[in-house]
């Protein structure tokens, strides 16, 4: 079955075939491409947006490094985002005794994938009041994901707020369809009865 010229799945493979013959200006096009899917997955996980950031350059480096043992058994972007994943949970072991945790609010974090700028527009324009309940509402999200265990967040992440499928998460995270149904079920019951604490019943 023929591709679709231009989807993503080819234009990435496209691009990757030309990064292992030593072009470099073909990875650009691939960080241009996932840096701002990866750059969310990695501060919903970390609720740091600094952090994140530093985090996404270390994916990116690390797939550079990388990329020629890429096999193309899963698309370009399933092998990214597992890259994503596993530096963000050492970033998590390596502050896990750290006492402070810094949370920002999401209408503080710039979404370089665009999505938010017709948003933003439409809530200044909003009576102040409704305003200031959606900032408390998206503080009390962010730190209820941030309190979540890890493997509940990565997958609530992956799936709630990134919109992946099942197929798709089990891939990255190479764990069972079952285990993934399973952590998505506890970790949203984790996020009601934690709401329901921060800003009362839902």
């Amino acid at each position: 079955m023929e591709e679709k010229k231009g989807s993503a799945t080819d234009d990435d493979l496209e691009y990757v075939r030309a990064c292992q013959k030593g072009d470099a200006e073909a990875f650009s096009v691939l960080v241009s491409r996932h840096s701002g899917k990866i750059l969310n997955i990695v501060y919903r996980m970390l609720a740091e947006y600094d952090e994140a950031c530093d985090v996404t350059q270390e994916v990116f480096l690390a797939a550079f490094r990388s990329i020629g043992k890429f096999k193309a058994e899963a698309k370009f972007s399933t092998w990214l985002y597992r890259i994503a994943v596993n530096y963000t949970k050492n970033r998590l072991r390596q502050r896990r005794n750290l006492s402070r945790h810094e949370s920002v609010f999401l209408d503080d974090v710039a979404d370089i994938q665009g999505a938010c700028a017709a948003c933003s527009a439409s809530s200044d324009a909003g009576h102040p009041g409704e305003h200031m309940e959606r900032r408390e509402l998206n503080a009390a999200v962010e730190k209820c994901i941030s309190g979540l265990d890890g493997d509940y967040r990565e997958v609530l992440v992956l799936r709630d707020i990134q919109g992946f499928s099942y197929e798709e998460i089990k891939t990255v995270l190479r764990i069972p369809d079952g285990t993934v149904k399973s952590r998505l079920s506890r970790a949203r019951l984790a996020m009601k009865h934690c709401l329901e604490k921060v800003i009362g019943n839902l």
